[in-house]
């Protein structure tokens, strides 16, 4: 990419490493990562080099909030296996049933980093189909004034007591040094073996070589990854031929108001640094 006489640089989930951003001309003045996400851009080398750098903190709230109840309702009626098995001709399941199946009512819920938008908007769907929700936090609580914070069927427990005790965990944090790998193997084989691992953030937040590991011995009953390590995984990737993980190709942000929204809301940040009242800065302290 040509970037030595652009002002503005428009990314989508891009890697921009530092290499690539240090041949970018004086003239670049903005960069527009249209999406949620921006560990893909060098954050504080485009601040020492005056460039802002703004993202779109809400377009696919609800889109990707809605992916994570998709996953529960899918795994608590056991539908991909079902699905899997007439794939290959197995029709066993009409005569003696082969998958157990489970109300989501009064199952609990442990959302990793669910203090957030994304987070919040899964406690709003959780909440009427009867689920109880933990959420995992350092400080114990939710933040002043969060919306469910007194709520009595959501409480606020540390990561290890989350994962022991629920039936569905979902990753919903972003991703930076801290949270990169933060759930492997130790974290896994503290789930209940009838426990599902949801992600729908990034994929690195997952250590992918010791998930497949303890999905080989069967450590949790399923995983839903609409995000991976790489995306795609590498062909020869193990994860592929796990049947009891299911992988969806970063489906969460991609339907269509979705993407509309995207594209609406970029150009608003756009004008909105054209018109010298630029938004949604993310590296002003860098």
């Amino acid at each position: 990419v040509n970037a030595s006489k652009a002002e503005i640089v428009i990314t989508k989930e891009m890697q921009v490493p530092s290499s690539a951003l240090e041949k970018f001309g004086p003239t670049v003045k903005l960069m527009c990562e249209a999406g949620t996400g921006y560990n893909n851009i060098p954050i504080a080398q485009a601040r020492s080099r005056g460039i802002d750098v703004v993202n779109i903190p809400t377009y696919s709230t609800e889109s990707v909030a809605h992916m994570v109840i998709t996953y529960i309702m899918n795994f608590s009626a056991a539908i991909f296996q079902q699905a899997e098995m007439l794939h290959r001709g197995d029709q066993k399941n009409f005569h003696v049933f082969q998958h157990p199946i489970y109300e989501i009512t009064g199952k609990k819920l442990g959302l990793i980093g669910g203090s957030g938008t994304i987070g919040t908007a899964v406690v709003d769907v959780a909440l009427p189909l009867g689920m109880d929700v933990l959420i995992s936090s350092r400080s114990r609580r939710l933040p002043s004034g969060h919306k469910y914070e007194n709520h009595p069927r959501v409480k606020v427990v540390p990561l290890d007591e989350l994962l022991s005790a629920c039936d569905f965990v979902s990753i919903n944090c972003p991703l930076n040094d801290d949270t990169r790998h933060s759930i492997g193997s130790r974290e896994i084989r503290l789930m209940k073996p009838t426990a599902f691992l949801i992600n729908t953030a990034r994929g690195a937040i997952i250590n992918e070589s010791e998930l497949v590991g303890c999905m080989k011995e069967n450590i949790i009953a399923g995983a839903g990854l609409d995000t991976q390590e790489v995306e795609p995984p590498h062909p020869e990737s193990e994860i592929w031929k796990l049947r009891n993980v299911f992988l969806t190709p970063h489906i969460g942000w991609r339907r269509m108001e979705t993407r509309q929204r995207l594209v609406d809301m970029t150009t608003d940040n756009i004008e909105s640094y054209v018109n010298g009242s630029i938004q949604n800065v993310i590296n002003q302290n860098a």
